[in-house]
């Protein structure tokens, strides 16, 4: 495939000319026609999202949002739950105290008595049900059930409800729109079949846990491990990497005491940082492990961390620059169906941060451009890389100017492309 009149970095404007899955040639403007006419826009590397939740992105097509920007309120959210016929299941997600205060089973049957309701928190880590949903899944006797609320569950409770109807190629296909070319799917318990349930998947696929990828750790505050039993977990794991989910401070630095036990290796991560004291940068630099962080949500979610987040670590949330500054590798992931999906909007987010920790538009970019196993290593097209890429309707500064997926015009994987012909 010949691509021509495409802006790229360090060459200017040039044809760019692919074969085999790969560049393998960038070089001066020709007379004649090629594949495709890049009409002076920019061809960068394909964006990879560092962080994110494939199957449960795909359930959304089969659920309903109810959300604080969704539902708004209690009445809004009644009427989503009550939306559907009566007797259906209804699978609810994105959920926020700050739409209706707690949830269990009783307070779900004051609002739709009528049908089997389970709405999964924002977080992703609970899912509550009310009674009929119990009643119909089986698990309303000998205590089962009990208020309905079920922390990371997920496993067990799959067997119990109807299945639900994944839109993998609507998502591959939205990605696509994105100019996204590459996933890392987070899931901290994958099965074995998920890398060919998700391999109708246009984009390339890193499946935590699954061959050569970082092998996931999930930390909850409430069954916290020492950091000698969570070093002993990374050793049992090494040489390969691990990325380890920490929200809260303490899981922060349980896991760093952990990897100084165990020793850090290439590739290993945190995923979200959420909370990272100055103190500990550091201590982060000099270990060398890279944070996939979600700069968005400070500003997704502001008005909710004001009251939610301990005023003690308001300044800590979600570090974007300081950490970059600090010289800590670093990478975002977009957390979808937890987060936005665009990572576009991720970009923005970044770049309109507050408290010091806003991006330059480039660094911005940056965090979505790394080497899939490396995420803080940011890719470049050049020749003999692999032709993974994305390319714009307007040259690069007028992308970062604009930063929104609109400039995306296609996407290329190995080559191919898959988005729609023009």
């Amino acid at each position: 495939m010949l691509i021509t009149d495409v802006e790229v970095e360090g060459y200017g404007r040039v044809d760019v000319r692919l074969g085999g899955g790969r560049v393998v040639g960038i070089g001066r403007r020709r007379a004649g026609r090629g594949d495709v006419d890049g009409r002076g826009g920019a061809l960068l590397v394909g964006l990879h999202d560092h962080h994110v939740h494939l199957a449960a992105l795909a359930a959304e097509a089969a659920s309903v949002r109810v959300g604080p920007a969704e539902a708004g309120d209690r009445d809004g959210l009644v009427g989503a739950l009550r939306s559907g016929p009566p007797g259906e299941w209804v699978r609810a997600v994105g959920y926020h105290e700050s739409v209706a205060g707690e949830l269990d089973r009783w307070v779900l049957d004051d609002f739709a008595p009528d049908r089997p309701v389970r709405v999964q928190h924002r977080s992703g880590a609970l899912w509550m049900w009310n009674s009929a949903a119990l009643r119909a899944a089986g698990l309303d006797g000998g205590g089962d059930g009990g208020d309905g609320r079920f922390w990371r569950e997920d496993e067990r409770l799959r067997g119990f409800t109807p299945p639900v109807r994944l839109d993998l190629r609507g998502v591959g296909a939205r990605a696509a729109a994105y100019g996204i070319t590459g996933f890392t799917n987070a899931d901290p318990h994958p099965g074995q079949d998920l890398p060919e349930l998700l391999s109708v998947l246009p984009q390339r696929l890193v499946v935590m846990g699954i061959g050569d990828a970082p092998v996931k750790f999930l930390l909850d505050d409430a069954t916290l491990p020492t950091p000698g039993e969570l070093a002993a977990s990374v050793a049992a794991v090494r040489p390969r990497p691990v990325a380890v989910h920490c929200v809260t401070r303490v899981q922060l630095l349980v896991t760093l005491l952990a990897l100084e036990e165990a020793g850090p290796v290439a590739g290993d991560r945190i995923e979200h940082g959420s909370v990272i004291p100055a103190e500990t940068m550091p201590w982060l630099a000099r270990l060398g492990v890279t944070v996939v962080t979600q700069p968005h949500f400070p500003v997704e979610r502001g008005r909710e961390y004001a009251t939610d987040v301990d005023p003690d670590d308001q300044a800590h949330l979600y570090r974007c620059r300081s950490l970059a500054e600090a010289g800590i590798p670093l990478a975002a992931g977009t957390d979808a169906p937890y987060g936005r999906a665009d990572p576009w909007a991720v970009m923005r987010a970044a770049v309109e941060r507050s408290g010091g920790e806003a991006v330059d538009r480039r660094a911005a970019l940056d965090l979505f451009v790394g080497e899939p196993q490396h995420p803080s290593r940011a890719r470049r097209l050049a020749v003999d890389a692999v032709a993974d890429l994305c390319l714009l309707h307007v040259p690069l500064q007028e992308a970062l100017d604009l930063m929104s997926a609109d400039v995306v015009r296609a996407t290329f994987v190995g080559g191919r492309r898959i988005t729609p012909t023009e």
